[in-house]
């Protein structure tokens, strides 16, 4: 039996020798990351798969580097010296003048195909992921529209509550391909967060402009199965449809929950009675089309 073809269109490769990820050197103070501080290469990514899985592309997504072009011109070499077809979401701060020069950098690179920003704020501010509202900043915009002129596409990382706001600057910007990351990070999990994540999600779908990366949803449920994450993705594809969906990894990060196989057997499972044609633009020819990557 063939195996299932995945364009994985999340996924995270570092090198610590490189030392533009010193957030990975030292475990934090709980030891919950331990398993992930150390260096994970392409040559482990690939052997994720095993005979299950049959991996023909790859999107890394950026790992917070304090380099953001030695990042992008890392992975441009392993690109080069492997055959799977690779390409990189970069590192860079829509709000800051420099965003346009910091994109001629980037784009010096083949592999280069647009930039994540991460803009998670919560109430909790231990679920924060940056100390400033950039969706509020006039920069903001003017970065996605930056994004828009030059074909690239934008990353985007928010909470639920922050998706009115998202939507709203994804209508200002029309040209701009914009990529929610892990179905919306439901974090609220109660039923008020609930009605608050379908309600965004649906405001986020109305801009044509927007698409949906199902990925990284054990960051929110660590002891997720199959069934707990049953409701998020048919959701999340009733609400963008198959065609503006995709299946992702999230690995290695999600590698601290469960295995590889684990997650698309799951992927799997809760799609087997969509037609084939719908389920290879989940796995595979969606994130080809989004990120531009040869087949």
């Amino acid at each position: 039996m063939a195996r299932l073809q995945i364009v994985d269109p999340h996924i995270h490769l570092w090198d610590l020798w490189t030392r533009i990820y010193p957030h990975f050197e030292t475990p934090s103070a709980d030891g919950s990351n331990a398993a992930i501080c150390r260096s994970y290469l392409i040559e482990e990514y690939l052997r994720e798969g095993g005979d299950e899985f049959e991996i023909v592309g790859a999107v890394h997504v950026e790992a917070f580097p304090t380099d953001p072009i030695k990042e992008t011109e890392t992975l441009q070499k392993v690109a080069d010296a492997n055959p799977l077809p690779l390409v990189i979401v970069g590192n860079g701060d829509l709000t800051s003048p420099d965003f346009p020069a910091l994109l001629d950098r980037h784009q010096q690179f083949s592999i280069f195909r647009g930039i994540r920003q991460v803009v998670n704020m919560h109430p909790d501010p231990r679920r924060s992921y940056v100390s400033r509202d950039l969706m509020a900043e006039p920069g903001f915009l003017a970065g996605l529209r930056e994004l828009g002129r030059r074909g690239l596409s934008f990353d985007l990382q928010l909470y639920p509550h922050q998706m009115e706001t998202a939507a709203a600057l994804a209508a200002k910007a029309p040209d701009t391909r914009i990529i929610l990351n892990h179905a919306g990070m439901w974090a609220d999990r109660d039923l008020g967060g609930w009605k608050q994540y379908k309600a965004g999600l649906r405001a986020l779908a109305a801009q044509s402009n927007i698409v949906a990366k199902i990925s990284g949803l054990g960051m929110l449920d660590n002891h997720w199965t199959t069934e707990s994450i049953r409701p998020l993705v048919l959701e999340s594809l009733e609400v963008f449809g198959t065609e503006r969906a995709m299946f992702a990894s999230n690995f290695p990060v999600d590698k601290l929950y469960t295995d590889f196989r684990t997650v698309w057997r799951a992927f799997s499972d809760i799609t087997r009675d969509l037609p084939e044609a719908e389920r290879t633009r989940l796995f595979r020819d969606n994130a080809r089309k989004f990120y531009r990557i040869p087949a």
